[in-house]
């Protein structure tokens, strides 16, 4: 996720960490930020394309895209423990960024909220694996179900540990 704030207009309450506030309260946040953002877009990477480039170089990608989406362009980029290559801004990375800035923790939750949803649809599709709960992370139900049923083409086959 990439979000360009206004300066004008107030921070939403409880802006943190998405991983440091409930599923509840960055819903909530989430709808605000669309609202007051000047802008705000979404880089999304394949499990397939993860599998040919790795999880770094598809983070790195998502969060290109997400920044070439933006309607409005930023003059600069607080980027969340890395610097992105091929980057025609100026930009910082920030270790833990999303506790540190109010940009970042904005892209965190907006992007964490997109990922929650889509995990919601894919669970429409595949209801075995049971993403509704887990949201496709490697929990004793999901590593179950991959055991049981398999890989769907959603999975990463370079998920080590289950699938390699």
């Amino acid at each position: 996720g990439a979000v360009v704030l206004d300066p004008a207009k107030s921070l939403p309450i409880g802006l943190n960490d998405s991983k440091k506030i409930s599923k509840k309260k960055r819903e909530v946040i989430a709808l605000e930020v669309q609202e007051h953002a000047l802008a705000y877009a979404f880089g999304q990477i394949e499990a397939e394309e993860i599998d040919q480039i790795n999880i770094l170089e598809a983070t790195k990608k998502a969060m290109k895209l997400a920044v070439q989406n933006l309607s409005v362009k930023a003059d600069f980029l607080l980027v969340d423990a890395l610097e992105l290559e091929d980057v025609d801004l100026p930009q910082k990375g920030i270790i833990r960024g999303d506790s540190i800035s109010a940009s970042i923790a904005a892209a965190s939750i907006i992007a964490k909220v997109y990922r929650d949803n889509l995990m919601k649809d894919y669970a429409k599709t595949y209801p075995e694996y049971g993403f509704e709960r887990h949201a496709g992370y490697g929990t004793k139900f999901h590593l179950e179900a991959l055991r049981n049923h398999g890989a769907t083409p959603i999975h990463r086959k370079s998920f080590k540990g289950v699938l390699s």
